[in-house]
């Protein structure tokens, strides 16, 4: 099985936003980075907003990163 990072963001959303997920539990539909950060502080990382740039972490797929809109 290939490695993955832990946190994936997926592809922006026809409506906007783009699905959250950490290894495999969807977290919810961020519309922004401050969501992100609070979806992961929920899931236990307090120091998400630090490393919303680091790809061992975070797998940002279908758009670039911190893109919200489709």
């Amino acid at each position: 099985m290939a490695w993955q990072a832990p946190i994936i963001v997926h592809p922006p959303s026809p409506s906007g936003g783009r699905r959250v997920t950490v290894r495999g539990q969807i977290l919810g539909l961020a519309h922004d980075d401050r969501d992100l950060v609070e979806f992961l502080r929920r899931a236990g990382l307090e120091d998400a907003d630090m490393s919303l740039d680091d790809p061992h972490l975070i797998e940002w797929r279908g758009a670039s990163p911190h893109q919200w809109a489709a």
